[in-house]
């Protein structure tokens, strides 16, 4: 009988431990997203944060737990200066959607910052819960573009487009606008200004007049919006949380539920998408700095570019509130 030398036996044995790892990362991935749990009252902890430019995360979560028979009522924790008009109004519309379906209780809470797209979102709430000093509102719209006409000039650059229409060059960085294109920008801002200002009037059942009168893009602290009836209560998060257990009425018999942070595995690395909300950080820049691996100067000097032009929220209607955001 003709035996396996040494060798074939170590090859042999790093096939078979290499295949084992790959099914339990599979595995494993796949039953730690089931989130098994056992208790019968539960209710849902989600997170909105950052500059809103997809949502995705949370948008995935919501959407996979909140027909789950174990949860009776959702809580949405928010830090947000708000983002993108289409994504932040996708949030607004998609908790309007499980609250709907589901019948369930969903009571949005801010601490810190519920501003523009942020607020827009938490409209789709049942109730809305801040800290006496919470920064909220912004109610408004904005769009940003850069003139570079100087810059190229001072660097000798050219630049020049064929277009379709005069208006397909539009918010171009190498020119001056034109009055015409200013308009269109201004009738189109005006339009998302009144989708924004309609909503906060039928969510927050408000008067137009008063609406009117403090969507100007101000930011008020949570003692004022409450007192204004922009905001539900003044409290925490564990207030918001009694709030949401009181009106599924569920006493003092329920836990709180927050979605793990899922682990990257094999499947994560074949398949990279970016679910997070864009926070305009400098991660890669400090990881470039700190001599790791993978990261180009190329994508150094991208992002450098865009924090500090913000070249990310040029020429694209935002609810955000203006700042610096990291």
């Amino acid at each position: 009988m003709k035996t396996w030398s040494f060798r074939k036996k170590f090859v042999l044995g790093l096939v078979v431990t290499l295949l084992g790892l790959f099914i339990y990362s599979a595995a494993t991935s796949y039953f730690n997203n089931e989130d098994i749990r056992i208790t019968r009252n539960e209710i849902l902890h989600l997170e909105i944060n950052g500059i809103i430019m997809n949502g995705k995360k949370f948008l995935s979560q919501l959407k996979k737990y909140k027909k789950d028979e174990s949860v009776k009522a959702i809580v949405i924790e928010i830090n947000s200066p708000g983002g993108a008009v289409g994504p932040s109004q996708e949030l607004y519309y998609e908790i309007l959607r499980a609250k709907e379906e589901t019948k369930k209780p969903v009571v949005c809470v801010s601490t810190g910052l519920i501003a523009s797209g942020g607020y827009y979102s938490a409209l789709a709430c049942d109730k809305l819960v801040v800290a006496p000093g919470t920064m909220i509102g912004s109610i408004g719209v904005i769009m940003e573009f850069a003139n570079l006409e100087k810059l190229y000039d001072w660097a000798k650059v050219q630049r020049y487009t064929i277009t379709s229409g005069k208006f397909k060059d539009s918010g171009s960085e190498y020119r001056a606008m034109r009055d015409d294109e200013r308009q269109l920008f201004q009738e189109m801002i005006n339009e998302v200004y009144d989708q924004f200002k309609n909503t906060v009037v039928e969510a927050r059942n408000l008067p137009v007049e008063t609406v009117n009168e403090y969507a100007d893009g101000r930011v008020m602290t949570g003692a004022t919006a409450v007192k204004l009836k922009f905001s539900d209560a003044i409290g925490t998060y564990e207030d918001a949380v009694k709030m949401a257990a009181k009106m599924a009425n569920l006493g003092d018999d329920y836990k709180i539920f927050k979605p793990k942070k899922e682990k990257f595995n094999f499947f994560d690395v074949l398949a990279m998408d970016d679910e997070e909300d864009d926070l305009n950080s400098l991660s890669e820049v400090r990881d470039y700095l700190k001599g790791a691996k993978g990261v180009s100067a190329k994508a150094v000097a991208g992002e450098l570019a865009h924090t500090f032009f913000k070249t990310k929220y040029l020429n694209q209607p935002l609810f955000l509130m203006p700042g610096y955001w990291e």
